[in-house]
């Protein structure tokens, strides 16, 4: 009797935990996606990554128009949730596998800081994000999209 009631709730939970996922890319088309253009401020993060990269004895990474449609999808849903996440980052990353052909993909996100040194600052800083942009990648891309308070959040994609 216990083992079925293990499996009856094994089952409910597996059942919640997919049917209701809301981390899905299925219904998006390449015709559908928003590539905006560069903010001066996301050019300064890329140039900085880069240069930061270069010093590390590591390659330059090229942007990418895929990455930055994924990067600018997530920074303005943070906006709109008034919430720094990783919220469906597995939806980006098979979106950017299908669509760009990414073998690898991470994410670097941040809320608040007032300049391109200083969020990539707080990211070398920080291990897990100095890490990600310590990868062996190809491409990458940032958004930097402002609330209605003036506050930054940033979503930063790195793919090989």
């Amino acid at each position: 009797m216990k083992t079925t009631l293990n499996l009856l709730l094994l089952t409910l939970f597996l059942t919640f935990a997919t049917s209701c996922s809301t981390d899905s890319t299925d219904d998006l088309k390449l015709e559908d996606i928003t590539i905006p253009e560069a903010k001066e401020i996301e050019i300064e993060i890329m140039e900085l990554i880069n240069a930061y990269r270069i010093e590390q004895g590591l390659n330059a990474l090229s942007n990418h128009d895929l990455v930055k449609s994924q990067a600018y999808s997530h920074s303005s849903y943070m906006v709109e949730e008034n919430n720094v996440s990783h919220v469906n980052f597995y939806s980006r990353k098979s979106f950017l596998v299908n669509n760009a052909g990414a073998s690898v993909v991470t994410e670097n996100v941040a809320f608040g800081f007032k300049s391109a040194q200083s969020v990539v600052n707080a990211w070398i800083n920080s291990v897990d994000h100095r890490i990600n942009m310590e990868g062996n990648y190809t491409n990458f891309d940032v958004s930097a999209e402002k609330n209605d308070q003036g506050k930054w959040y940033f979503t930063n994609i790195f793919m090989k």
